[in-house]
């Protein structure tokens, strides 16, 4: 399951790179004769480059807050696309993170910790995207399945007795 940044790309952009290879070193711009120096931009390009570097921003945060909630439930670090600035450089203008998002088999209260763990992930930057929603929902499903479990496992084990479910 991934969680991610992309559908909150305001930039109709395409191509991807895994972060499992480093990203190209940001250097700074130099100047090819064709107007690409920072301090030939014209004002557009400025604009777009500092929309392109607070996106760069955002997305890169968003991603970290994925991988810092889902703490050993990632099995992947943050994946990113990228989109070339008028300085030429490579921007983040979307990503991802892939999460374990499978129930623990035979173990409903470990799938229920791990469900809020999930749920706590895809929730967890400023502004989740509608696929970090859909995560968290998903996760909740699980949870309420993982709860139902337990309760027919105590049940079985104590007929005839009653549980507080508010705990």
């Amino acid at each position: 399951m991934l969680i991610t940044a992309a559908s909150n790309n305001p930039f109709n952009l395409h191509g991807s790179q895994s972060l499992s290879r480093p990203a190209a070193p940001k250097t700074p711009p130099q100047s090819s004769g064709n107007g690409t120096a920072s301090g030939e931009l014209s004002q557009e390009q400025r604009q777009l480059l500092e929309k392109l570097k607070a996106r760069d921003r955002e997305v890169r945060a968003h991603e970290q807050a994925h991988l810092s909630a889902a703490g050993n439930l990632a099995v992947s670090g943050a994946r990113y696309d990228y989109v070339a600035g008028p300085d030429g450089q490579r921007y983040a203008s979307g990503g991802d993170v892939g999460i374990d998002v499978s129930e623990v088999a035979g173990d409903p209260q470990a799938t229920l910790l791990k469900a809020d763990t999930i749920r706590r992930a895809a929730l967890a930057p400023a502004n989740p995207s509608a696929q970090d929603q859909s995560v968290a929902a998903r996760a909740a499903a699980m949870a309420n399945k993982a709860r139902s479990e337990l309760l027919n496992l105590q049940r079985a084990e104590n007929p005839g007795a009653t549980l507080d479910l508010n705990a």
